[in-house]
C-alpha cells in the first residue's frame, strides 16, 4: 500500500498458515497471493486437505516442508502453539460448515485467525465463535474483501464527513450467472458444497453473496440494520438453498434500503453494485469497474472520481498500489485486509495500539452477516414477514 503505517514501521513476515485451499481449491489461492502482494507473510505449515496424504501433496505444491502439513486442523494447532517457530496467524479457507471449530482451535491457542466469509454456517455456530474470539488475546480477522477497495474507502470517508447529508436510500446488490444451471450434480466442486445446506448453511445465494452485499452496504452507509422482509426463491428445479434473493431493509434512524442477490442472473458475473443517497447528494460504485465512483451533490451535475485521481482522498490513497489510470482490484482488495491484519497483529505483538487508520472486518462483522442470513430464510419461510435483526 501507499502508506503501511503512521510510522512506516517494517516488521518481520508474519509466519501464516492455512487451513484448507490444497489442490484444485479456488479461494485458497487468492489468500495466498493477497497475503504476498505486500510481503508482510510468510506460509510456513498447513492442513491443505482432508487427509494427510491429500496435505502433503498440497504443501510439495506449495514449497512447505513435509513436517509442517498436518492431516488435520487439530493436529497442525496444537503442534504449531507448541513450537517455538510455530505459526503466529492462520487462514481459514474452507467450506462454511468448519470455520468454527477450526478457528476455535486456534483461537484458544492464542493464533490469530484470518477467516474466509461468512463466519460460520449457523448463527448458533456464529454466536460460539465470537464468545472464543472475545476470551482470546488474538485477533479474529474477516476476509470480506470489498471493504479493502480504495473507492469504497473513500465512499465510507466521505459519509462519515457528512458530504451526503443524512442518509436515506441504501441500494446493494450482487447479481451472477453461474448456478443458473443445475451444474451441482455434475460434480462440479464449487457448486456442490456451495449448494450443500449440511456445508454453506440455509441460505445459498444469501450467504454466498448476499452477505458481501449487505456488509459492504453498512460498512460504507455506516448503518445498522433493525429489520429486514425477504423473498427467497430456488429456481433450479431441486436445489436445496436459495439462489436468488430480493430483501427490503429498515435501519436505525431511518434510512430504508433494498438488497438483491441472484447467482440465476445471466450475463452476469460478479456485477456487485451500491448505491448510497442522502438529503445532500448520492454515491454509485460497481465492483466490476472499481477504480470509479460516482458522486453527485444534490442540484449539481455528476462527477467521476477516479483511485488516486485529484479528489481521491487519504483514506483512499492509503490502500492504493499503482499509479492513476492502472487497474487495481480484486487481488489488490484481498491483500488490503492481509495488510491491515498484519499492521493490526504486529502491534499487538509489539504490545503498541492498533493504529487507527487500520480497518478490518471484526468477528461482529461476521456475526452480522451470519444473523442476516438467517434473518432472509426466517423471513421468507414466513412469507416475507418482517423479522427484526438481533
Amino acid at each position: 500500500m501507499a502508506s503501511e503505517t503512521s510510522s512506516d514501521m517494517r516488521d518481520d513476515r508474519i509466519r501464516l498458515g492455512m487451513v484448507g485451499g490444497g489442490r484444485d481449491a479456488f479461494i485458497g489461492g487468492v489468500h495466498r497471493i493477497a497475503s504476498r502482494i505486500d510481503d508482510h507473510y510468510e506460509l510456513i505449515a498447513g492442513a491443505f486437505s482432508s487427509t494427510e496424504e491429500k496435505s502433503l501433496a498440497s504443501a510439495r505444491d506449495l514449497g512447505i516442508a513435509n513436517d509442517r502439513a498436518y492431516g488435520s486442523f487439530k493436529e497442525m494447532a496444537q503442534r504449531e502453539a507448541r513450537l517455538k517457530n510455530g505459526i503466529e496467524a492462520v487462514s481459514i479457507v474452507t467450506p462454511n460448515h468448519l470455520h468454527y471449530p477450526i478457528a476455535r482451535e486456534f483461537l484458544k491457542r492464542g493464533i490469530h485467525v484470518i477467516c474466509d466469509k461468512p463466519l460460520t454456517s449457523t448463527l448458533a455456530d456464529a454466536k460460539k465463535l465470537k464468545k472464543v474470539a472475545d476470551d482470546s488475546d488474538a485477533l479474529f480477522i474477516l476476509t470480506h474483501n470489498y471493504t479493502g477497495y480504495p473507492m469504497i474507502r473513500h465512499a465510507r470517508a466521505m459519509i462519515e464527513a457528512g458530504e451526503l447529508g443524512d442518509i436515506r436510500v441504501v441500494q446493494a446488490e450482487y447479481p451472477q450467472d453461474w448456478l443458473s444451471e443445475d451444474i451441482e450434480t455434475s460434480g462440479q466442486k464449487q457448486a456442490s458444497w456451495r449448494t450443500d445446506p449440511e456445508q454453506t448453511g440455509a441460505g445459498g445465494s444469501t450467504g454466498d453473496i448476499g452477505t458481501h452485499a449487505f456488509n459492504l452496504a453498512c460498512f460504507v452507509s455506516g448503518l445498522s440494520l433493525q429489520s429486514l422482509c425477504a423473498d427467497l426463491d430456488a429456481f433450479v428445479d431441486g436445489r436445496r438453498v436459495d439462489d436468488n434473493a430480493h430483501v427490503l431493509l429498515r435501519f436505525h434512524g431511518g434510512a430504508k434500503g433494498m438488497l438483491w442477490a441472484s447467482q440465476v442472473a445471466p450475463g452476469n458475473e460478479n456485477a456487485l453494485a451500491l448505491r448510497v443517497y442522502g438529503s445532500k447528494g448520492g454515491i454509485e460504485w460497481k465492483q466490476e469497474d472499481p477504480n470509479y465512483l460516482w458522486y453527485t451533490e444534490l442540484g449539481k451535475p455528476k462527477q467521476l472520481i477516479t483511485r488516486s485521481g485529484a479528489a481521491a482522498g487519504e483514506q483512499a490513497a492509503r490502500v492504493s498500489r499503482v499509479p492513476p489510470g492502472h487497474p487495481e482490484g480484486y487481488l489488490e482488495g484481498f491483500a488490503t485486509i492481509y495488510t491491515e491484519a498484519a499492521l493490526a497483529i504486529n502491534a499487538v505483538k509489539q504490545g503498541r495500539e492498533v493504529p487507527s487508520d487500520v480497518v478490518y472486518p471484526t468477528i461482529d462483522d461476521g456475526v452480522a452477516g451470519v444473523r442476516f442470513v438467517d434473518a432472509c430464510v426466517t423471513s421468507s419461510k414466513k412469507g416475507g414477514n418482517w423479522v427484526k435483526f438481533e
